[in-house]
């Protein structure tokens, strides 16, 4: 006789089940991103893509973690205290040599955005030869090797960058290394004539802002790392659209952040092309080549900065960015 209400309290528990296993199903997708240095406007896609709901949107719930000279990102990203790092090629095809399971999964930019700041005077980095330029000691194992080939330049003409702009101010025969948004910037400031060289408009390889996994995560996440890299390139042109809700972001986590610096990036990052620029013209913002990833291989193995039998081939996947098409 008490046969209906054990049916109803049955049914109940059921339904209440199946509502648990159906938020359970629905659960957005926790991702880590941690970037490579404090915040700016050379992250502002992440920002944006987390600001607007775009992770969200995704089905992700997307932490981005900001990084600084203190942190070491690929350390962190091998031993899973981040899922996905915003990376360099140098260092990835390094890493892959050295037998660490990472791998790139897009880019942000199609262009590295080091250059060279110099004097109003010059015209192009062909005219530096001769001149004292400041390089900082990572950059004697990245971009100077290419300089001194493509240009020949010297050993002896360089000096080391303390990324103190004083030097420059004070000799017009220098040059030094820069980023489209910062030594320009106090270059503007400091109400100081001067240019900006993008290294990749002459030819240097390697993309800019790039988003690097491990192996292991990519194996068993695709689908989740197929929507990171989709809401993060939407998030980007968002972000060149109009960058007001990234920017807040962006401020939030480094309020060092102005936003006369933030406009004078963004416009910079524009005025370069890097992100709508290259293959990103035709085949949308994101996309890599293979092409380009044997032309940093083959520039690192001319220069003995990793050897020949590095398989270069896992330092990258195409496989998220062949077919995102998210146009500029």
């Amino acid at each position: 006789m008490h046969t209906a209400p054990r049916r109803s309290f049955i049914a109940k528990c059921l339904l209440l089940s199946a509502f648990a296993l159906q938020g359970l199903a629905h659960a957005d997708d926790k991702i880590t991103f941690l970037t490579s240095w404090y915040a700016q406007a050379e992250h502002g896609g992440f920002y944006q893509a987390l600001a607007t709901g775009l992770y969200k949107k995704a089905g992700l719930d997307v932490t981005v973690k900001m990084g600084g000279p203190q942190i070491n990102g690929m350390q962190l990203l091998t031993a899973g205290q981040a899922d996905l790092i915003m990376g360099y090629d140098f260092q990835v095809m390094s890493g892959v040599e050295k037998g660490l399971p990472v791998v790139t999964v897009a880019t942000s930019f199609q262009s590295d955005l080091q250059g060279m700041l110099t004097h109003d005077d010059v015209k192009s980095l062909a005219d530096l030869k001769g001149k004292t330029i400041l390089v900082a000691s990572s950059g004697r194992a990245s971009w100077w090797p290419w300089l001194k080939t493509k240009y020949g330049y010297t050993d002896e003409q360089s000096k080391p960058y303390t990324f103190n702009l004083q030097p420059f101010f004070a000799d017009a025969n220098t040059a030094q290394q820069a980023y489209p948004s910062s030594e320009p910037f106090q270059a503007m400031k400091g109400n100081l004539p001067a240019k900006f060289f993008l290294f990749a408009d002459d030819g240097y390889p390697p993309y800019g802002t790039t988003l690097v996994s491990t192996t292991g995560f990519v194996k068993s996440n695709p689908d989740a790392v197929k929507r990171f890299v989709r809401a993060t390139m939407e998030g980007w042109v968002s972000y060149f659209k109009n960058p007001a809700p990234g920017n807040e972001l962006i401020k939030k986590d480094n309020p060092n952040m102005s936003d006369e610096q933030i406009a004078f990036a963004i416009k910079q990052l524009k005025d370069l092309k890097v992100l709508s620029g290259g293959d990103a013209a035709k085949l949308g913002v994101g996309t890599m080549t293979e092409a380009r990833w044997k032309k940093t291989y083959d520039y690192l193995v001319g220069e003995k900065l990793i050897k020949p039998e590095t398989p270069w081939r896992n330092a990258f996947t195409l496989e998220f960015v062949k077919d995102l098409r998210v146009m500029p």
